[in-house]
C-alpha cells in the first residue's frame, strides 16, 4: 500500500488547492449559468445539490482520481463479497447483506450469510406481528403497551433515530421508549409513567456483559418483580438481543426469545438487524422492510454507479477536500426536519467511531487529518444558537442541509418557512453580504456615515462559505433507509482513502478497563490502588462528599 501523500492524485490535488485559495463561489455562479446541473445529483427521490461548494469540474476530476488510485472500488467489493475488511479484528463487514434481498448465496467461511439473515428476520416478524395483534401477552394476560429498549452506543442511537424520524408512522397502543445511560435517572424516569403488567424489555447486548447495558436491564427486571412478584414473569416481559445464549438464559429469559446477530455487524451498523426490533415495533413490519428496501436501494446505487456520479463517493471526497486540503477539522449536519432531531446524535456515532483513527492499514501513525468532529441541531433552533460561528466566526466549517418538500404535519404555512429559511442560510452562507452594502443599507435607515462605518464592520458576512443540501420528497420509511446508508457509505469512503480501518472501535476501551477499580475506590479506602495525583483528588473528594474516610 503507497503512503496516501505518495500518491500522483494527492500531489495534483495539493497544487490544485494552490490554485483554488482564492477561489470564489459567486463569480463562479455568475460565469457559469450550468453549475447547479453539473454539481447536483439525483437517487431516487434524494437530490445533492454539491455546487456550492469550493471545487470546479476539475476538482471533482482530481478527487475521483484519488479515490481510483486509493483502490475505492476494489475495497467496495471487498467488503460486498464479504472479505475481512476488518483486518485487526478479523471480521467481514456486511451490513449491506441486513437489507439485501435473498438472492443467490452469499457464502462467507461457508455460511449463507443472507439466509442466516432472513431467517432471524422471519422471526422478528412473528413476534412484532404478535406484540400487534394481541397473541403475545404479559404475564397477567394483558396485552404489551410499552416496549423499553435497553442498550447503548449502536444498540440505541441507531433505533432511537428511526424511531423519532418515523413517529408518524407509530402504530396505536404501542410506545417505545429508549433507555441507555448508566445514571440511573434515565431509567427511573422511563419506568415511572409506565405500568408492569404491559411492559416489554428489549435487551440489546451481543455479549450480553455490556456494563450500561447489564445494570439498567438487572434494575428493570428488579422492578417488574416487585411489582409482580413471579420469576416466571421475566419470560414474558423480556427479550434479548444477543449472542450469548447462557447469560440470557441466567437472567430469566427464554432463549426462544433471544434474536442473534453475528460479529461481522458493528453495533454502528447494526440497526438493520435483530437490533431495530424496537423500531419494527414501532413502525409495523411493512414499513421495516421499507426502511430495508430503501438502504439496499442506496447499496445498489453505491456499488453500481461510476464514481463521478456517485452519492456517498461525492459526499465523502468533498469532505476528504476540506478537511486534508482547506484544513477544517469540523463537519456540520442541519436537518431542517424536527423528526430528524437525533440523526446527528447517531451521526457522531457512526462518522468518529468509525474515523476517529490515527493508524493506517500498514499499522504506522497517519500524517494527515481522519474523522472530522461532527455536530450540528435541527433547523430553525440552530440558527439561534451558534449560526453565527458558521457564518462570521474565523473557522471554515462545511455543512450538509436535509429537507423534505413535503410535511405529513403541516400547519398553516409553518413548512414553507422552515423550507425558506434552510434555503436562505444556504443562500446567506454563499453570498454573504459586504461592508459597503451594510454601509449604504444603515446611512439609507438614518445613522450617519461615521456611525455607519464604525457598525458595519460587525454585520459583515463574508460567504464563500461551503454547504450541501439534500432534498428529498418526505420523510418515510424508504427515504430513511437511502439517508442512513448514504452516510454509512460516504464513511466507508474517507476511511479508504485515509486508509484506516473504519469497523473497529478500540479508542472506547480503556476508560472502559480502568472504571472497576475506580469504581471499587469509591467505596473502599483498601482498594484505591495507583492513580494519577488528579483521579486521586477527585475519589478522595467524592469520598468526603459522601461522609467517607479518605
Amino acid at each position: 500500500m503507497k503512503p496516501l501523500k505518495h500518491l500522483p492524485a494527492w500531489k495534483d490535488l495539493e497544487q490544485h488547492y494552490k490554485s483554488m485559495r482564492d477561489f470564489d463561489m459567486r463569480t463562479a455562479f455568475r460565469e457559469d449559468t450550468r453549475r447547479f446541473e453539473q454539481l447536483s445529483l439525483r437517487c431516487g427521490n434524494l437530490l445533492l445539490d454539491y455546487s456550492k461548494n469550493r471545487v470546479t469540474t476539475e476538482t471533482m476530476r482530481h478527487l475521483m482520481q484519488l479515490a481510483r488510485e486509493s483502490g475505492l472500488e476494489d475495497m467496495r467489493a471487498a467488503m460486498c463479497k464479504g472479505e475481512r475488511i476488518n483486518f485487526t479484528e478479523k471480521r467481514a463487514v456486511l451490513h449491506v447483506a441486513l437489507r439485501a434481498p435473498v438472492r443467490p448465496p452469499l457464502m462467507v467461511e461457508g455460511v449463507d450469510v443472507e439466509r442466516e439473515v432472513a431467517k432471524v428476520l422471519q422471526r422478528m416478524q412473528h413476534f412484532v406481528e404478535a406484540v400487534h395483534n394481541g397473541s403475545w401477552l404479559g404475564y397477567t394476560g394483558k396485552p404489551i403497551r410499552d416496549v423499553v429498549n435497553i442498550g447503548i452506543g449502536g444498540s440505541d442511537l441507531g433505533p432511537a433515530m428511526v424511531c423519532a424520524a418515523l413517529d408518524h408512522y407509530a402504530v396505536e397502543n404501542l410506545r417505545v421508549h429508549f433507555v441507555s445511560n448508566l445514571d440511573p435517572a434515565h431509567l427511573a424516569t422511563t419506568l415511572k409513567s409506565l405500568d408492569p403488567e404491559t411492559t416489554l424489555f428489549i435487551v440489546a447486548s451481543k455479549t450480553f456483559t455490556t456494563l450500561e447495558t447489564l445494570a439498567n436491564a438487572n434494575s428493570a427486571k428488579a422492578w417488574l418483580l416487585a411489582a409482580l412478584r413471579a420469576p416466571a414473569a421475566v419470560a414474558r416481559h423480556f427479550v434479548a438481543l444477543s449472542t450469548n445464549v447462557q447469560a440470557v438464559e441466567a437472567f430469566g429469559i427464554d432463549p426462544d426469545n433471544m434474536f442473534i446477530f453475528w460479529d461481522w455487524v458493528g453495533g454502528r451498523y447494526s440497526l438493520w438487524s435483530a437490533i431495530g426490533l424496537s423500531i419494527a415495533l414501532q413502525i409495523g413490519w411493512g414499513n421495516f422492510q421499507a426502511l430495508l428496501a430503501g438502504a439496499h436501494a442506496m447499496d445498489v446505487h453505491f456499488k453500481e454507479a461510476p464514481l463521478e456520479a456517485n452519492m456517498p463517493v461525492i459526499l465523502g471526497m468533498l469532505g476528504i477536500w476540506y478537511a486534508n486540503f482547506w484544513g477544517t477539522d469540523t463537519y456540520g449536519i442541519f436537518p431542517y426536519d424536527q423528526r430528524l432531531r437525533l440523526l446527528v446524535p447517531f451521526l457522531q456515532q457512526l462518522d468518529m467511531e468509525s474515523n476517529g483513527k490515527n493508524v493506517n492499514r500498514a499499522n504506522k501513525l497517519v500524517n494527515y487529518n481522519t474523522g472530522p468532529i461532527v455536530w450540528g441541531a435541527p433547523g430553525t433552533n440552530g440558527q439561534h444558537a451558534f449560526f453565527e460561528l458558521v457564518h462570521q466566526g474565523t473557522r471554515l466549517i462545511p455543512t450538509d442541509f436535509l429537507a423534505a418538500a413535503v410535511n405529513p404535519t403541516p400547519l398553516a404555512d409553518q413548512h414553507e418557512w422552515l423550507l425558506a429559511n434552510c434555503l436562505a442560510q444556504t443562500e446567506a452562507l454563499l453570498k454573504g453580504k459586504s461592508r459597503a452594502v451594510i454601509e449604504a443599507e444603515l446611512i439609507t435607515q438614518g445613522m450617519t456615515r461615521e456611525a455607519a462605518k464604525a457598525l458595519a464592520p460587525h454585520k459583515v458576512f463574508p460567504g464563500n462559505r461551503p454547504s450541501n443540501t439534500l432534498l428529498y420528497q418526505k420523510l418515510d420509511p424508504h427515504t430513511l433507509g437511502m439517508l442512513i446508508a448514504l452516510y454509512e457509505h460516504k464513511v466507508f469512503v474517507q476511511g479508504v482513502i485515509w486508509q484506516i480501518n473504519s469497523f473497529d472501535q478500540w479508542g472506547v476501551e480503556l476508560g472502559k478497563q480502568l472504571a472497576p477499580p475506580i469504581r471499587a475506590a469509591l467505596s473502599s479506602v483498601r482498594a484505591i490502588g495507583e492513580h494519577d495525583g488528579s483521579t486521586l483528588g477527585l475519589i478522595a473528594d467524592i469520598r468526603r462528599r459522601r461522609g467517607l474516610s479518605t
